[in-house]
């Protein structure tokens, strides 16, 4: 592994980090709002992300088109997230 790439690893490892906030909510409020299968597709949609983030960062030299295609990933991320929660698009997978 090249040390450039070694460097943005913390994105794609970012990801269980960021699921302790739900996962800490939950106990301090002692209510159960998510379930196990929640957390594994939140764990895989920010796992991908922070995986595309360092793909893009790696690979992509100029700052307009890194800036560009980070900003394309989160938006990807973001609508996926609010389908899959509240069902803007009304898809099957949509939440209720």
């Amino acid at each position: 592994m090249k040390t450039k790439t070694k460097k943005w690893m913390f994105f794609p490892l970012a990801a269980p980090a960021l699921l302790l906030i739900p996962l800490l909510m939950m106990f301090a409020s002692g209510e159960m709002m998510w379930s196990g299968f929640d957390f594994l597709v939140a764990g895989i949609l920010l796992f991908v992300t922070g995986a595309g983030i360092t793909l893009i960062l790696v690979k992509v030299e100029k700052t307009t088109y890194r800036i560009l295609w980070i900003a394309l990933a989160l938006l990807i991320l973001f609508l996926v997230w609010v389908e899959l929660a509240v069902g803007i698009f009304g898809t099957p997978f949509s939440g209720s």
